[in-house]
Protein backbone atom coordinates (compact mmCIF):
# COMPACT_ATOMS: atom_id res chain seq x y z
CA UNK A 1 0.00 0.00 0.00
CA UNK A 2 1.49 3.38 -0.65
CA UNK A 3 1.65 5.44 1.93
CA UNK A 4 0.25 9.73 1.40
CA UNK A 5 3.79 10.68 0.22
CA UNK A 6 4.40 7.93 -2.47
CA UNK A 7 2.96 8.05 -5.87
CA UNK A 8 0.85 5.29 -7.11
CA UNK A 9 3.01 2.58 -8.92
CA UNK A 10 1.90 2.01 -12.48
CA UNK A 11 1.51 -1.43 -14.09
CA UNK A 12 4.84 -0.82 -15.82
CA UNK A 13 6.80 -0.55 -12.91
CA UNK A 14 4.76 -3.95 -11.47
CA UNK A 15 5.48 -6.19 -13.81
CA UNK A 16 9.71 -4.65 -13.89
CA UNK A 17 9.87 -1.74 -16.67
CA UNK A 18 11.57 -1.07 -19.36
CA UNK A 19 13.65 -5.06 -18.77
CA UNK A 20 10.36 -6.67 -18.79
CA UNK A 21 8.53 -5.12 -21.42
CA UNK A 22 11.65 -5.75 -23.84
CA UNK A 23 11.59 -9.42 -22.63
CA UNK A 24 8.06 -10.11 -23.31
CA UNK A 25 8.70 -8.46 -27.27
CA UNK A 26 11.29 -10.68 -27.31
CA UNK A 27 9.25 -13.81 -26.90
CA UNK A 28 6.34 -12.04 -28.45
CA UNK A 29 8.04 -12.33 -31.92
CA UNK A 30 9.48 -15.33 -31.24
CA UNK A 31 6.11 -16.69 -31.08
CA UNK A 32 4.94 -14.68 -34.13
CA UNK A 33 7.94 -15.70 -36.44
CA UNK A 34 7.06 -19.56 -35.28
CA UNK A 35 3.56 -19.57 -36.07
CA UNK A 36 3.12 -20.06 -39.50
CA UNK A 37 -0.14 -18.39 -39.84
CA UNK A 38 1.84 -14.85 -39.40
CA UNK A 39 5.45 -15.71 -39.49
CA UNK A 40 4.34 -14.13 -43.50
CA UNK A 41 3.16 -10.68 -42.51
CA UNK A 42 6.98 -9.91 -41.07
CA UNK A 43 8.42 -10.96 -44.64
CA UNK A 44 10.74 -7.86 -45.25
CA UNK A 45 9.98 -5.78 -42.13
CA UNK A 46 12.77 -4.21 -39.73
CA UNK A 47 12.36 -6.76 -37.23
CA UNK A 48 14.58 -4.79 -34.62
CA UNK A 49 12.70 -0.96 -35.27
CA UNK A 50 9.19 -2.86 -35.14
CA UNK A 51 10.63 -4.52 -31.87
CA UNK A 52 11.35 -0.89 -30.39
CA UNK A 53 8.81 0.22 -31.52
CA UNK A 54 6.23 -2.28 -29.95
CA UNK A 55 8.43 -1.69 -26.94
CA UNK A 56 7.61 1.94 -26.75
CA UNK A 57 3.98 1.30 -27.29
CA UNK A 58 2.85 -1.61 -24.92
CA UNK A 59 4.98 0.53 -22.07
CA UNK A 60 2.72 3.52 -23.07
CA UNK A 61 -0.19 0.92 -22.87
CA UNK A 62 1.42 0.17 -19.25
CA UNK A 63 1.37 3.93 -18.24
CA UNK A 64 5.13 3.94 -18.72
CA UNK A 65 7.04 6.26 -20.61
CA UNK A 66 5.03 8.05 -23.63
CA UNK A 67 7.43 7.33 -26.37
CA UNK A 68 5.81 5.63 -29.07
CA UNK A 69 6.11 7.76 -32.39
CA UNK A 70 5.25 4.94 -34.51
CA UNK A 71 2.22 5.57 -37.29
CA UNK A 72 -0.97 5.26 -35.83
CA UNK A 73 -2.09 1.78 -36.06
CA UNK A 74 -4.66 2.52 -39.06
CA UNK A 75 -1.79 3.59 -40.89
CA UNK A 76 1.02 1.09 -40.15
CA UNK A 77 -1.61 -1.88 -40.85
CA UNK A 78 -3.35 -0.86 -44.38
CA UNK A 79 -3.54 -3.20 -47.21
CA UNK A 80 -1.69 -6.07 -45.03
CA UNK A 81 -5.13 -7.53 -45.35
CA UNK A 82 -5.33 -8.92 -41.32
CA UNK A 83 -8.27 -11.08 -40.74
CA UNK A 84 -10.45 -10.82 -37.08
CA UNK A 85 -8.84 -14.41 -37.05
CA UNK A 86 -5.16 -13.41 -37.41
CA UNK A 87 -5.60 -10.44 -34.92
CA UNK A 88 -7.11 -12.46 -32.12
CA UNK A 89 -4.29 -15.13 -32.86
CA UNK A 90 -2.06 -12.36 -32.01
CA UNK A 91 -3.50 -11.32 -29.04
CA UNK A 92 -3.58 -14.67 -27.95
CA UNK A 93 -0.07 -14.83 -28.01
CA UNK A 94 0.79 -11.50 -26.60
CA UNK A 95 -1.57 -12.74 -23.56
CA UNK A 96 0.20 -16.46 -23.34
CA UNK A 97 3.81 -14.27 -22.96
CA UNK A 98 2.56 -12.12 -20.53
CA UNK A 99 1.22 -15.03 -18.91
CA UNK A 100 4.27 -16.35 -19.15
CA UNK A 101 5.92 -14.16 -17.21
CA UNK A 102 3.96 -14.41 -14.56
CA UNK A 103 1.87 -10.51 -15.09
CA UNK A 104 -0.41 -10.02 -12.75
CA UNK A 105 -4.13 -11.10 -13.90
CA UNK A 106 -5.39 -6.98 -13.80
CA UNK A 107 -2.91 -6.29 -16.14
CA UNK A 108 -3.25 -8.83 -18.26
CA UNK A 109 -6.87 -8.02 -18.88
CA UNK A 110 -6.10 -4.01 -18.96
CA UNK A 111 -4.17 -4.96 -22.33
CA UNK A 112 -6.97 -7.46 -23.32
CA UNK A 113 -9.15 -4.48 -23.70
CA UNK A 114 -6.56 -2.14 -25.15
CA UNK A 115 -6.55 -5.11 -27.90
CA UNK A 116 -10.28 -4.97 -28.43
CA UNK A 117 -10.14 -1.32 -28.08
CA UNK A 118 -7.75 -1.14 -31.27
CA UNK A 119 -8.91 -4.17 -33.27
CA UNK A 120 -10.96 -2.07 -35.41
CA UNK A 121 -7.77 -0.02 -36.76
CA UNK A 122 -5.99 -2.82 -37.50
CA UNK A 123 -8.30 -5.45 -39.27
CA UNK A 124 -10.12 -2.70 -40.76
CA UNK A 125 -6.97 -1.34 -42.34
CA UNK A 126 -7.44 -2.13 -45.74
CA UNK A 127 -9.69 1.09 -46.96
Amino acid sequence: MNTPDEQPVSPYERIGGAPAVTEAVERFYRRLLADGDLAGFFTDTDLPQLKRHQVALISQVLDGPKSYEGRELAEAHRGMGITAGQYQAVGAHLIAVLEELDVPGDIIDHVGKVLESVAPDVIGADV
